[in-house]
């Protein structure tokens, strides 16, 4: 006589109970969509990081007033296509530009304004950057939970099948086990990649912050040292 039981995943997958099979299918879309965003933020920052350094390479070699021009006339020319430093300083340049042609107006409220374009634009910017973080976190953090959700449904329904049988014996009671765990193993799967790509990603967002932030100041105090018309 044969004892021979199917374990495998996908067996125990179309076996197991509506409510596990939800969980299941729950968290592979969860992670799924995580994996998505992560591809999606390597390439992303990757940009954003290679944009950066261009921009600040060519800020650092500019030597007169022309060069400025210059530079951020490139930066409008790129329109959508040009970088996140690149827009944070042509706005505030732009500002620049608007608030000198007005007649009255001191250096301090020039540059005020300056700055409060710029940090508006900034902030627009860096949550396109840290767009879609919050959702892996979130993946990351729920994921086990709703695993684990599945796994105790599972079991449950397992130990209340015992109560139609006799005699409780390994072969019973392991197919029941055995498929509420997969529950659990989907959730960490959905959860270690999301957790390790929060963290990954957050350091290189807040180093991008850091250097946007410097720039900016340092980009303030080049339009300070412009004489006035």
């Amino acid at each position: 006589m044969n004892f021979t039981t199917d374990l495998s995943i996908i067996h125990l997958f179309t076996h197991a109970s509506i409510a596990v099979q939800l969980v299941m299918l729950l968290l592979l879309v969860l992670s799924l969509f995580s994996w998505i965003f992560i591809f999606q933020k390597i390439f992303t920052i990757r940009g954003t990081r290679g944009q950066t350094e261009e921009f600040e390479k060519a800020f650092r070699n500019l030597q007169t007033g022309a060069d400025l021009n210059e530079l951020l006339q490139s930066a409008a020319n790129h329109g959508t296509q040009a970088g996140v430093l690149e827009r944070i300083c042509l706005s505030g340049y732009r500002e620049f530009a608007r608030l000198r042609r007005q007649p009255g107006l001191s250096s301090a409220t020039v540059m005020d304004g300056v700055r409060r374009a710029m940090r508006a634009t900034y902030q627009r910017e860096m949550d396109q950057v840290e767009s879609h973080l919050n959702f892996l976190a979130t993946v990351g953090s729920v994921s086990p939970y709703i695993g684990l959700f599945g796994t105790v449904w599972g079991i449950m329904n397992s130990f209340r099948g015992l109560a139609n049988v006799g005699q409780a014996t390994l072969a019973n009671v392991a197919p029941g086990i055995a498929e509420a765990l997969i529950a659990t193993a989907i959730g960490l799967f959905a959860a270690i990649p999301a957790v390790i790509a929060y963290n990954h990603f957050s350091r290189d967002v807040d180093r991008l912050a850091n250097r946007f932030e410097s720039q900016m100041e340092e980009f303030q105090n080049l339009l300070q040292r412009i004489p006035s018309a």
